[in-house]
């Protein structure tokens, strides 16, 4: 019977196998293409998901992931649970070849992030939540191959954010996509008389930033969709963090009809 610590495995193997193709392509020559929207889209995007989709498939859960075919709404809205999935999150810092990008897996049900995988391919660093999403974890995997035992819930590897904030406040700002409204929230904090040093990574890894205690708030007044985030809040909400939605002022919900998240914060 399958169980939320099997999920959790699947999803893990998943994210690491998928992370060694992905790198076998990063460290060679790679052609890009462009999808509709003008994102790009390499062949590293396809075969992650690819993988990842073959390993999940053994849950019988729907999958919901960037690069496939969507489901129709009047489908999607009879699912109990579905998996959030992006390939490579962060394509852009993927061909820059700066390291910053990653494998999000999510599982959510009614709504609600029940679980979260991000894996940092290059630096193999891998962050989870544990199968009740109440305790997040940072582990190095030494051994991509080896059992998921071997490395995984180890009390020194438990996510421990400082909830204490010093004068200077730190912003998580994207590499590419800082834009006026995010630079007009940085000025309100400044006109209020803080400090404010911006922290500056690509991809989901600025959730991380947060969830690690890094930085203290991170600020998304551009779009995103759904799997840019989903594995970041779950990551986030299990150390105790909240990753509000601006319209809603609720945290983000998933497999909505419209996949694009509204603005968001994250903070204590």
């Amino acid at each position: 019977m399958d169980t939320p610590a099997s999920y959790l495995n699947m999803a893990i193997k998943a994210s690491l196998k998928a992370g060694e193709e992905i790198l076998k392509i990063y460290n060679r020559d790679f052609s890009v293409a462009y999808k509709d929207d003008k994102s790009p889209l390499t062949e590293a995007d396809l075969i992650s998901n690819s993988i990842i989709k073959a390993e999940l498939r053994h849950t019988s859960i729907p999958i919901i992931s960037e690069e496939s075919k969507q489901d129709s709404y009047a489908l999607r809205k009879t699912w109990s649970q579905c998996w959030i999935v992006d390939p490579i999150d962060g394509t852009k810092e993927f061909i820059k070849k700066n390291g910053e990008f990653t494998v999000n897996i999510a599982l959510v049900e009614k709504g609600i992030t029940q679980l979260g995988i991000i894996y940092v391919p290059v630096s193999k660093e891998l962050y989870y939540t544990d199968p009740k999403k109440s305790r997040a974890y940072k582990t190095i995997v030494s051994d991509v191959n080896g059992p998921l035992n071997s490395f995984l819930f180890s009390d020194k590897d438990l996510i421990k954010p400082s909830m204490e904030q010093g004068e200077t406040i730190r912003v998580v700002g994207s590499r590419s996509h800082m834009n006026q409204d995010t630079l007009n929230y940085v000025k309100s904090l400044e006109k209020i008389g803080k400090q404010v040093e911006i922290v500056s990574k690509g991809s989901s890894l600025k959730f991380c930033l947060v969830a690690e205690g890094k930085a203290d708030i991170y600020p998304r007044f551009a779009p995103t969709m759904e799997w840019d985030t989903a594995a970041g809040q779950a990551i986030c909400e299990a150390v105790g963090l909240k990753v509000i939605d601006q319209q809603t002022l609720n945290p983000i919900q998933y497999n909505k009809e419209n996949l694009t998240n509204n603005y968001f914060l994250v903070s204590q």
